[in-house]
């Protein structure tokens, strides 16, 4: 059973060292650290209120993210924010909506260029038990269609399986890195007025050519499912900055 990814409601617990993280990451994003330089951990220590310990940690965390580089005897710089881990979950879940809204459109074109052939690699060699897993997938997707957040889980599994049918295993974990940044582009495409209904409808024309194992077919599904969803997430994009702007 997949693992269920987390709602966007869900009370989220971080650590202190996480807390400060994330705020000193949003302060680089709006231009409020120095270009080039982040604060050493005795600055986070006396800005914060807390620990050395807990400002090591801090520097450890920007650094797992490639955002900063820490070295001994050496001032901590920002990294260039083109280098930055934007497949960590914790960073998307720090950056503002419009570089997040950025990512998730340069997630499209790397789906574009992986998607379809993956399909069409796992036509030619797909097995019967593969083809039952992704039926039984397409019928859960059916009866999701009210649930989005339940929907998305079986989604993501959905392509998954066809990853994972196509035998590459450097594509593949590929595919399952940028699973935070999908769950993203998901959760907005799956808001849509019937959305739900045209990806059931989408995804059932992918199977089918899987079925058949047609190898064109597959890739022309896919190429069609990844294109009404692009449309889908530009149209939503647009809805809610329409959303916002009334707000203010």
């Amino acid at each position: 059973m997949p693992r269920r990814q987390e709602s966007p409601d869900a009370v989220k617990v971080r650590t202190l060292p996480v807390q400060v993280a994330a705020h000193l990451t949003r302060r680089i994003v709006q231009g409020e650290i120095d270009e080039g330089r982040a604060p050493s951990e005795l600055e986070i220590s006396s800005e914060f209120g807390v620990s050395r310990v807990v400002a090591r940690e801090t520097l450890k965390i920007l650094a797992s993210l490639d955002i900063v580089d820490v070295a001994q005897g050496r001032r901590v710089v920002v990294r260039p924010r083109a280098e930055w881990d934007y497949l960590s979950p914790l960073l998307i879940e720090w950056l503002p909506t419009e570089i997040v809204d950025e990512l998730l459109q340069e997630l499209h074109q790397m789906r574009v260029l992986l998607e379809p052939e993956l399909a069409a690699m796992a036509a030619a060699s797909i097995t019967d038990e593969t083809l039952a897993r992704l039926g039984d997938e397409i019928g859960r997707m059916a009866a999701l269609e009210t649930d989005p957040e339940a929907y998305l889980e079986v989604d993501h599994e959905f392509h998954m399986e066809i990853c994972r049918a196509a035998d590459n295993r450097i594509l593949d974990r590929i595919m399952y890195s940028a699973r935070w940044l999908g769950t993203a582009s998901r959760r907005l495409t799956n808001e849509a007025p019937a959305g739900l209904r045209r990806a059931t409808a989408q995804h059932t024309e992918i199977y089918e050519a899987l079925v058949a194992r047609d190898p064109e077919g597959a890739r022309a599904a896919m190429r069609r499912h990844l294109s009404n969803n692009y449309s889908t997430l530009l149209a939503e994009k647009e809805h809610r900055s329409k959303r916002a702007a009334r707000r203010r």
